[in-house]
């Protein structure tokens, strides 16, 4: 049963849909992630809503999990064209082909980017010095689609051969997993992620 707690606190407006977009904006959008598994899986949903509404990835997220071996990269990169064609004919994933293959390919560059680097993690955090950006947003419209750093780090994925990592996408994933502070600065989130 959906129970209105979009009421309880100041909160950013495009969170408040639906009940697990309201619980993700509060528990994970924003604070920094420094898992790889966390980056792939952020990887693989953030090229999957590419010209589709977050909403509609995150209600299919479990099923990706379910499907992409735990966002296991080394699983991932193995999915043989049987494992893509299967996956292509599931309805609980967004049955786009370019999408599909672009994940198996991005598991392998992601696993070239961890032992070049050490870690993914390493990697990404270096295009914002290795510390959050914090933004000051008083309003949804002030938000940037790209940025300077998620430009670079765009060029710098296609150049290693990753597939859907527009400077828009990896922008939304840099938000994501807390490269950046996006929250409303009326946000009761923006506060708390600012202490992570």
């Amino acid at each position: 049963m959906f129970t209105d707690i979009s009421k309880e606190k100041e909160r950013c407006p495009w969170c408040l849909g639906f009940e697990q977009y309201i619980q993700y904006h509060d528990e994970e959008w924003g604070v920094p992630v420094h898992d790889d598994e966390k980056h792939f899986e952020f990887l693989v949903l953030e090229s999957a809503q590419a010209g589709l509404s977050w909403a509609t990835v995150l209600k299919k997220r479990e099923n990706y999990r379910k499907l992409f071996a735990n966002f296991d990269a080394k699983k991932v990169a193995e999915f043989d064209q049987d494992k893509i064609d299967e996956l292509l004919q599931n309805p609980g994933i967004i049955r786009n082909k370019l999408k599909v293959n672009a994940a198996v390919i991005n598991a392998q560059k992601f696993l070239e980017v961890q032992k070049e680097f050490g870690s993914f993690d390493k990697y990404i955090w270096s295009f914002v010095n290795h510390k959050p950006i914090i933004n000051q947003l008083k309003s949804m419209k002030d938000a940037p689609a790209t940025s300077p750093e998620s430009d670079a780090l765009s060029k710098d994925l296609k150049k290693r051969g990753f597939k859907f990592v527009g400077s828009t996408i990896m922008y939304a994933h840099m938000q994501a997993c807390g490269l950046v502070n996006d929250h409303l600065t009326s946000c009761f989130r923006y506060k708390e992620v600012k202490e992570y």
